[in-house]
């Protein structure tokens, strides 16, 4: 904070117990010196950055910091006994003179304000907001409130039962919203796991117990958290944690143990010859959740079967663990082991790699040295979220400024070797999800089409080109439909083209 003027009890406390952070409280403080009648608590529950339950909890510790340090100040006088401190924050006092004199008996708010030297006048908001405690008296206080917060081992023990609950019912995501009911994601559909919603105060102790003291520092810093961890004898997941207006949430999604083969994903086999190439780059692509990351892990397990090179994967954060089999591989965690994609990327032209696997294309610059790897003789594989084929292209190009499109039109069409544009639809029986796939080889044909900025004539190629393994969307998912794996119903929900749809 850019004032001198110490903090409010309750906003430095809301700061210990992770619930905001001090760039938070700046913000609210500021806000508190243009509503003077507003009181701080009220203000962080209006802004979203506690729940009621949160301000209970700061309240009952602020009356615990001041009676602590009444008791340590001796016991009042009998004709001017000192009134207790109420459960809630009590109204403002009016401000007093910088300079007044000592009363004989000073108030609550006197006795447990931090002197001064020739203190400047505390304006109304500030003075309704504070009840300041001597830092000695607030620190020995502090380490019970710590003590009280923290997570015990009966909240993590819960959690990972939980997990291990989803894990028997084959969830592949798991959901935990404070004040809502636990939900399983399985078979695409969110079913509950427990009818009984789960109270934010619960959610948020399972949550915690399970982060190092760091990284709970991160999530109360930045109010989200994403990364990935392994519990022994339940699995690996992909986490994210995230405050929103009811209180601390978390999603959380099964990785495999192991990397996924072709044939484990219901994948066709035809998909291992785009891992057979040793220079340019294929996409795998679709909307999220569709399953991109667990294609992308089985095409590099092949690479790492069946060559003898150096991989370098670059992802956020790490999800499938590659153990180096034939291929020496090395996998970097974006904001962990490197700053960002793009910074990885230009380190990895000098780290002698031979396939590069980039989690996301996620911005401009690590599309830019994506296709600058792919050009000067890297493989590279990496996922992107477009719909198809052809609207993959042409976010590609896209991506970049105008007066440079040309100039990418031409690199692409040299270094783009593939796209796997990837659907989960329901299986009809219930039994899981099926993937449908539309698989572009992009030919000499193709690669005219995309420099001569006619990426709409692809269409009519992935219509002909089944000799070169090629599939048109609409195409696979019409065979699953007579095949009996997918229902119509759920076919036409994935297609786009209303002839596609009355076919199906």
């Amino acid at each position: 904070m850019a004032s001198s003027k110490p903090s409010p009890l309750l906003g430095r406390l809301a700061v210990h117990l992770k619930m905001i952070d001090m760039e938070q409280l700046a913000a609210v403080l500021g806000e508190l010196e243009a509503h003077p009648d507003t009181r701080l608590g009220e203000l962080l529950v209006e802004r979203g950055l506690i729940d009621r339950t949160q301000l209970a909890k700061l309240t009952a510790a602020q009356a615990q910091v001041l009676a602590k340090h009444r008791a340590a100040k001796g016991p009042p006088d009998a004709a001017n006994p000192v009134k207790p401190a109420a459960p809630v924050e009590p109204p403002a006092p009016k401000a007093a003179p910088p300079e007044a004199p000592a009363a004989p008996t000073p108030s609550p708010a006197a006795a447990t304000s931090a002197p001064a030297p020739a203190p400047k006048p505390a304006p109304p908001a500030a003075a309704a907001a504070c009840r300041e405690a001597p830092p000695e008296a607030e620190a020995a206080a502090l380490g019970r409130v710590d003590d009280w917060a923290a997570p015990g081992s009966a909240d993590r023990e819960r959690f990972l039962g939980l997990l291990r609950s989803a894990v028997e019912r084959g969830a592949s995501d798991i959901h935990l919203h404070a004040g809502a009911p636990i939900l399983l994601r399985v078979g695409g559909r969110l079913e509950p796991l427990e009818p009984a919603p789960l109270a934010p105060a619960d959610t948020e102790r399972m949550l915690l117990s399970v982060l190092e003291p760091e990284l709970r520092e991160q999530l109360a810093r930045h109010g989200e958290l994403d990364g990935c961890q392994s519990f022994e004898g339940v699995g690996r997941f992909r986490a994210n944690f995230f405050r929103e207006q009811r209180g601390l949430d978390g999603v959380l999604r099964l990785i495999p143990a192991v990397p996924p083969t072709l044939e484990e994903l219901d994948l066709p086999s035809r998909l291992a010859k785009f891992t057979t190439f040793h220079q340019g780059m294929v996409l795998v692509t679709g909307p999220s959740g569709c399953g991109k990351s667990s294609t992308l892990a089985a095409l590099v397990n092949l690479v790492n079967e069946e060559r003898r090179e150096h991989i370098l994967t670059i992802e956020d954060p790490i999800e499938t663990l590659h153990p180096s089999k034939r291929c020496l591989v090395n996998q970097r965690a974006a904001g962990q082991h490197t700053r960002s994609f793009a910074r990885a990327l230009r380190a990895a032209l000098r780290e002698d790699p031979d396939v590069i696997v980039i989690g996301e294309l996620r911005d401009l610059e690590t599309i830019s040295l994506a296709l600058s790897a792919a050009e000067t003789g890297h493989f590279v594989l990496a996922t992107l979220h477009t719909d198809n084929a052809i609207r993959t292209v042409n976010r590609l190009v896209g991506s970049f400024p105008a007066d440079e499109q040309d100039q990418v039109r031409a690199m692409l069409s040299e270094s783009l070797k593939g796209v796997i544009s990837q659907r989960l639809l329901a299986r009809a029986d219930g039994q899981g999800r099926v993937p449908a796939l539309e698989t572009l080889v992009v030919t000499r044909a193709v690669s005219n089409l995309i420099r001569e900025n006619k990426t709409f004539q692809i269409q009519s190629i992935l219509q002909t080109g089944q000799k070169q393994g090629m599939v048109l969307l609409e195409h696979s998912i019409r065979e699953l439909v007579k095949s009996g794996a997918v229902s119509a119903e759920e076919a036409r929900r994935h297609l786009e083209d209303p002839k596609a749809q009355a076919a199906a």
